[in-house]
């Protein structure tokens, strides 16, 4: 059982999306969990910062925040937490769930699947991605929708769980490509692949992008899904304009509703027009799935 601490502090409600956003960009890749809850009805939002990282990187994730904001500092401190183990009590609290032709569940509830949907077994891990979040049920949603002759190449940035292409794979039947700047996510995504039964179908790389030669490789791409944050999709819109064929789409997800505008200003320089999007909620916050089509 790991040693788990908190630092946690108040946020005015405007700013308590922008507060989240802003500490996983920067602590999301050094194993530390950003969470809020309400304090009182219309009012204050509790920030806490969940892990067993470095007190100095949340302090300077902290400040660096405070003054992209343009914000003071808040007051804060860390909390250590009772020896428990997290991971398992956060896999107990998962519970299944349908969204659009998906049942996602995790390996301890096998029963109730409906008939018609295709089951998906992530557990609650390491690697982002149960399903549970907004921008993830946007993008499986979103999936559904596409036509299956027109996603014959179609590759998952920012796999995570690997939730995405598994879902791609299940669904289409055919091969999927998906690459991580995390070595341990992208292994967790094999085993996710290979505990739903589509290890042929699924092949995971480690890559920054579509970076990596076996992403790169791979020709113009029909589907380009990546689920991870406003500011990484941003960077990656020239990258995936030269990687996504005429007439092929990107499926984006991981940015607020009220990030979209500028995302779609980003990528309409690379050659994409908005096609469709979905809003839905997670604690309080709207979050939006793009899907844009290359010209």
């Amino acid at each position: 059982m790991s040693k788990v601490r908190k630092a946690g502090f108040v946020a005015p409600a405007p700013h308590r999306a922008d507060w989240e956003t802003l500490l996983e960009e920067r602590l999301g890749e050094e194993g530390f969990i950003v969470a809020s809850c309400e304090v009182s009805r219309d009012g204050p939002w509790r920030i806490d910062i969940f892990g067993e990282g470095d007190e100095a990187l949340v302090e300077a994730a902290i400040e660096a925040s405070a003054r992209a904001l343009g914000l003071d500092v808040p007051r804060w401190a860390w909390e250590e937490l009772p020896d428990i183990d997290w991971l398992a009590e956060n896999q107990r609290s998962f519970r299944p769930f349908a969204v659009g032709p998906f049942w996602v569940h995790p390996s301890h509830v096998t029963e109730g699947r409906p008939a018609s949907l295709l089951a998906l077994r992530i557990d609650a891990g390491l690697a982002f991605g149960t399903g549970t979040h907004a921008t993830t049920r946007g993008c499986l949603e979103m999936l559904a929708t596409l036509d299956p002759t027109e996603t014959v190449n179609a590759v998952d940035v920012g796999c995570g769980s690997g939730i995405l292409a598994i879902a791609m794979a299940k669904l289409w039947k055919r091969p999927v490509t998906g690459g991580d700047n995390d070595a341990e996510a992208v292994e967790v995504a094999r085993e996710n692949a290979a505990l739903n039964g589509v290890p042929e179908f699924c092949s995971f790389f480690v890559s920054s992008g579509l970076q990596a030669a076996e992403l790169a490789g791979r020709g113009r791409y029909d589907l380009v899904v990546a689920n991870i944050l406003a500011g990484p999709l941003l960077d990656l819109a020239e990258e995936f304009g030269a990687a996504v064929r005429p007439g092929g789409r990107v499926l984006l997800s991981g940015l607020l509703v009220e990030q979209a505008a500028g995302i779609l200003t980003g990528y309409e320089r690379y050659g994409f027009t908005f096609e469709r999007r979905i809003d839905l909620e997670t604690g309080g916050a709207w979050w939006r799935s793009l899907i844009l089509r290359r010209s």
